[in-house]
């Protein structure tokens, strides 16, 4: 579902947050807070968004009946985390969905009591957000994204597509952890694919533009978008780069491919939304954040963005689009 969609979920409020409501005669209004790591234009931000406010009234809980929904968008930005982060805590929320480690870790540095759900976060126990998955044993819990093991799976996967790829840029955030820590799985199995590895640094765009170009002047190249906020933020702008620079690509989530990236391998980061939404809804009925097991993806979807491949002079080999979840045309 698209804006327009989210829109008319939500009664056309979602234009002027926090939304107005009042609570049925005897019933007692909760609050929700969400602070999203997209911009509020963002189809894919307003998608999750839909999928977890539709999931919360399958459980019983009725923006403007009984529970109040204060959404706040952070569009990869450090300064709106942190100032949107105290204005939420501030609102007295009975529990704040965040998705991403960047998010999470602005709202862990606010508020220690405060009920957070969490989604799309990579390697939660490392990056200090929980004691362990089975028992977080704080004010947190939510569903990982992967483990950094899948980052490997990236390299073997541009190999496949693109088997005369000798040479691979790895787009990664320096500022987070994860980024560290995805780069560390592809340097893994990168010898034995024969693959020389570039590490690119995502920090400003224009930077980006000059690094991905002095990549391409060398042939039989290909690149790995690692996950990460920035890399989201930007993901338009590093698509048309790597197409304008014929570089074969894999992104970590379907939405790079959606929007005109090669092949995505990853998990299904808008499913996410719906038991996150089961675990808000444990918590508004009483039950602790520090009792509820972080969740692990069960299922991966590789899509392929054919007309991509087809720009890039590439054939896709039918083995791979025989394993494809979804193959766009």
């Amino acid at each position: 579902m698209r804006r327009r969609s989210f829109i008319t979920l939500l009664g056309g409020a979602a234009a002027s947050w926090p939304i107005t409501a009042r609570a049925q005669q005897g019933e007692r209004m909760r609050r929700i807070g969400v602070l999203m790591n997209a911009s509020s234009d963002d189809a894919d931000g307003q998608a999750r968004i839909v999928a977890f406010v539709q999931a919360l009234q399958e459980l019983g809980w009725t923006d403007r009946r009984n529970a109040r929904i204060d959404v706040r968008w952070g569009a990869g930005d450090a300064e709106r985390y942190h100032r949107y982060a105290v204005e939420l805590v501030a609102l007295e929320p009975d529990v704040i969905l965040a998705p991403t480690s960047g998010v999470v870790a602005t709202l862990q540095r606010t508020t220690r009591t405060v009920p957070i759900v969490f989604t799309s976060v990579i390697d939660p126990v490392g990056a200090g957000f929980v004691a362990n998955l089975a028992r977080p044993g704080g004010n947190m819990t939510g569903f990982a994204a992967f483990e950094y093991g899948l980052s490997g799976k990236w390299l073997a996967l541009l190999k496949e597509i693109a088997p005369d790829i000798r040479r691979a840029a790895v787009l990664r955030d320096p500022a987070i952890a994860s980024g560290i820590g995805q780069l560390a799985a592809i340097q893994a199995v990168a010898p034995s694919l024969g693959v020389e590895l570039t590490p690119l640094d995502l920090r400003r765009a224009n930077e980006l533009e000059h690094a991905v170009a002095e990549f391409a002047r060398v042939p039989n190249g290909g690149v790995i978008v690692t996950a990460g906020p920035a890399a989201n933020v930007h993901r338009e702008q590093i698509n048309a780069l790597m197409v304008r620079h014929r570089l074969p690509t894999v992104y970590p989530f379907r939405y790079y491919v959606e929007s005109g990236g090669l092949v995505g391998y990853g998990p299904d980061i808008i499913g996410e939304y719906r038991p996150a939404a089961a675990y808000v809804d444990r918590i508004l009925r009483g039950e602790k954040p520090a009792n509820l097991p972080v969740q692990t993806p069960t299922k991966y979807e590789l899509v392929i963005n054919l007309k991509t491949a087809k720009s890039l002079g590439l054939e896709v080999p039918p083995s791979l689009l025989a394993r494809a979840d979804e193959v766009i045309e």
